[in-house]
């Protein structure tokens, strides 16, 4: 794919972005009536959608994996690391768990391109859809609903608790600032409110954009279908997040045979793969460093030998632990996009939830017969629904670690009464995270509740 270039009048553009309820010194700094350039033509637009170091790498998921059961730090490496806040993050503390004044942590990372989106959405207003730029004027629309709908998603996974239809209402979700003005008021929708926002944006997306795409670097309608079946199924809304799902595969259903894959290299899963609906990572996380984050022994453990996840996923340390290395970002980065595998869970466990075993093993059975030694792998058989959904559920965790979607799945299922309880022990200290805790949504970092006025998080 041609590289695209952001136009040199765009830059001042990116100077809006530190609005983001908790402006640095630096921006405050800058002459008020300093003009800033605007997009005014859909190649423009194009191009501040194409700013891949905002829009395809600012995923908060780094927060939900270092709060998760998947990984742990040994003491050692826990007192070791620099960064506090990441410490406190990892232990559950009640504060402090992104660095004040600091940019970028990941409160910021996720609005930049919310603010890019509604930038776009906000323009397209000047420029009418006409018979000539129709596919283009509707490509751009949905990309830049597609990105405001994912971020806000990411973001409620991390700072909200888990949808519930019975406190949906009340529960705080995030602020949802849907054009560019520096004067509106910050005030926190509901989970419910938020949910809403992210369905809108989503099925608005899935609308707009094409079948297909030049580079999974942009968003496609496949993609947009994955991430309202995600969505779906965090909200427990199984009927829908199947269908989605089936949208998803009916348009593009390529698994990745890992039977064509080296172990050989440091990153085994290559980046864009073709699985790969829609590109998104993160990275720069301390906690989560190879040399750092250790995967949960219990977990490794429940690779059979010829699964090939388990030299494909795995490095083994000279301790004996294991870090994960199979990224599709294809490096040290974390993979937090869209991607057919997990679209594939997800149609799964929604048909198991809805009674149809043999269909939720027909979805498995598909993915896992890519991941295992070739004619090494005996299907999977349920007898029931619950059954099968247990299946389902191991399959999940073993599949899609490091994508920021364990820590939402923790919430959800502890919602339909799983009682999973998380604990670290570090220094003979015992941390525990009971279900139902408050702190299952993040504190937003203090700043942004000093500047914004905004509620925190109940701790």
């Amino acid at each position: 794919m041609k590289p695209i270039i952001l136009r040199p009048s765009l830059y001042g553009l990116l100077l809006l972005i530190t609005f983001l309820f908790g402006s640095c010194d630096s921006f405050l700094d800058e002459s008020p009536d300093k003009k800033l350039a605007l997009p005014s033509t859909l190649q423009d637009m194009q191009a501040l959608l194409d700013n891949h170091s905002v829009m395809n790498q600012n995923s908060p998921a780094g927060s939900s994996v270092t709060s998760a059961d998947n990984i742990y730090l040994p003491s050692v490496t826990w007192n070791a690391m620099s960064n506090e806040s990441e410490r406190r993050k990892y232990t559950w503390e009640k504060d402090n768990l992104f660095r004040m004044g600091y940019r970028p942590n990941h409160w910021y990372n996720v609005f930049q391109p919310i603010y890019h989106a509604n930038t776009v959405l906000e323009s397209l207003s000047g420029i009418p859809r006409t018979a000539a730029n129709a596919s283009t004027w509707d490509d751009v629309k949905g990309q830049a609903s597609f990105y405001r709908g994912e971020a806000l998603l990411a973001a409620a996974y991390v700072w909200a608790l888990a949808y519930d239809e019975a406190t949906a209402s009340t529960d705080l979700g995030l602020p949802l600032r849907l054009g560019t003005s520096f004067h509106e008021q910050l005030v926190r929708a509901s989970v419910r409110d938020t949910y809403e926002q992210v369905m809108r944006d989503l099925r608005e997306a899935a609308t707009l954009l094409p079948a297909g795409t030049q580079h999974p670097v942009r968003p496609s309608k496949p993609a947009a279908y994955a991430v309202l079946a995600r969505a779906c199924l965090s909200m427990r809304k199984y009927v829908e997040a199947g269908a989605y799902a089936d949208s998803s595969l009916a348009l593009y259903d390529g698994l990745l045979d890992y039977n064509q894959l080296s172990a050989t290299p440091t990153y085994p899963l290559p980046a864009f793969n073709a699985e790969v609906l829609h590109h998104n990572i993160f990275g720069g996380v301390q906690s989560l460093t190879i040399g750092n984050a250790r995967v949960d022994t219990l977990l490794y453990a429940s690779y059979a030998a010829d699964d090939l996840r388990r030299t494909l996923f795995f490095r083994r340390n000279a301790d004996g632990t294991n870090a994960f290395r199979g990224s599709y970002a294809g490096s040290s980065s974390y993979f937090a996009g869209a991607a057919t595998n997990e679209v594939y869970l997800i149609q799964a466990e929604a048909r198991a939830r809805t009674g149809d075993v043999t269909g939720a093993m027909e979805s498995l059975n598909k993915l896992l017969r890519t991941r295992w030694k070739t004619d090494t792998f005996q299907e999977y058989a349920a007898d029931n629904a619950a059954g099968a959904l247990e299946l389902i559920l191991q399959e999940r965790r073993k599949e899609l670690l490091f994508r920021g979607l364990r820590w939402m799945d923790i919430k959800r299922l502890n919602r339909e009464g799983a009682g999973i309880a998380l604990q670290r022990v570090l220094n003979g200290n015992t941390y525990l995270l009971p279900p139902g805790d408050p702190r299952f949504a993040l504190a937003i970092p203090e700043d942004v509740i000093e500047q914004s006025g905004m509620q925190q998080n109940p701790r």
